[in-house]
């Protein structure tokens, strides 16, 4: 008896993932400003209300599924600060887990849609990069948490978490979007990691 909600669960389900795939094509076919709900929903098969039932407008569909190539590239939750352990190790392995995310072409490709669109739109890219944001605070919360153990010696823990995704992204964002560099291999990421590691606790640790 308690299956038979699982089939209309289901077809939800399949709905929306239809609508993502469809935003998707949309959005790197004609760009953000010329795609609309109405042709997402033609792509996708599906009424203009069912997008809407998922999505309550193109903004949040558009941030949606950066956030969900992020999830996508993350294997598991993001390690939490460990303190009886070095850092250096701690810090590399959440790096990679970031660099994971910056090797997705259809990340890439869609951060290139976003900042064209944000370009033309500062409100809507203030939007889209504090939902992004959201994606990146491990990272912040372990550099907080270490502070707060008094292993790293920063009084803005959101400043210096950000000045670290800045060293990574120079190399392993900004490059591919607006120059169309290739993304690092596995051993670019390796090294990129631990340098950018390094770097951070010359200054912090």
């Amino acid at each position: 008896m308690d299956s038979a909600p699982a089939a209309p669960q289901r077809l939800t389900d399949r709905k929306r993932a239809a609508v993502v795939a469809a935003a998707i094509d949309e959005f790197l076919a004609s760009g953000y400003d010329a795609t609309s709900m109405d042709r997402i929903a033609a792509r996708a098969n599906v009424s203009k209300r069912t997008v809407y039932n998922h999505f309550p407008s193109k903004e949040a569909l558009f941030a949606a599924i950066l956030c969900q190539l992020w999830d996508a590239s993350a294997t598991g939750d993001a390690p939490a600060y460990r303190a009886g352990e070095p850092l250096r190790p701690q810090l590399v392995e959440l790096l990679l887990r970031k660099l994971r995310l910056l090797n997705d072409e259809a990340f890439l490709k869609l951060a290139r849609v976003a900042i064209a669109a944000g370009i033309h739109s500062p409100e809507r890219a203030r939007d889209m990069v504090a939902r992004i944001g959201e994606r990146e605070e491990d990272l912040t919360v372990w550099v907080r948490t270490a502070a707060a153990g008094g292993r790293l010696k920063t009084s803005d823990p959101a400043f210096a978490a950000q000045q670290l995704h800045g060293l990574v992204k120079a190399f392993a964002f900004w490059p591919q979007v607006a120059m169309g560099q290739p993304p690092l291999d596995a051993a670019q990421q390796r090294q990129l990691a631990e340098s950018s590691a390094d770097l951070f606790l010359a200054r912090y640790a």
